[in-house]
């Protein structure tokens, strides 16, 4: 089975206890990670069917789509798992800024040594 998920063509996810994958999301023009979320099979199966990326939101206990009350939605460009099918990356036209609190990434902070810097 390892085997077939590692080294076959077959779309296998292997999900966590709690029916989860990790997913990665970059954009495409500029190679910046936008943010880390999790999907379930029917939040996978949405956004192969919509081509905007939807995920499992842990806090609320259900399907997010991106962008459904900002209007920011990432549409999807390309999806490719690792090597054991235990995470996602998804590649992305982003539709405004990714992160909920404005800023373009997630990830617009840098650990220092006198705690949090924002960079972007």
């Amino acid at each position: 089975m390892d085997q077939d998920r590692e080294a076959g063509t077959a779309l296998n996810l292997k999900f966590d206890a709690a029916g989860l994958v990790t997913a990665v999301v970059t954009d495409r023009a500029t190679g910046a990670v936008l943010m880390v979320a999790h999907m379930d099979q029917a939040a996978i199966d949405a956004t192969r069917a919509t081509g905007e990326a939807t995920f499992f939101s842990r806090g609320r206990g259900r399907l997010w789509k991106k962008g459904e009350t900002s209007g920011n939605i990432l549409r999807v460009v390309e999806m490719r798992v690792d090597c054991d099918q235990d995470a996602v990356w998804m590649i992305v036209d982003p539709a405004g800024p990714a992160c909920h609190t404005g800023a373009t990434s997630c990830f617009y902070r840098r650990v220092t040594d006198a705690g949090l810097e924002r960079v972007a």
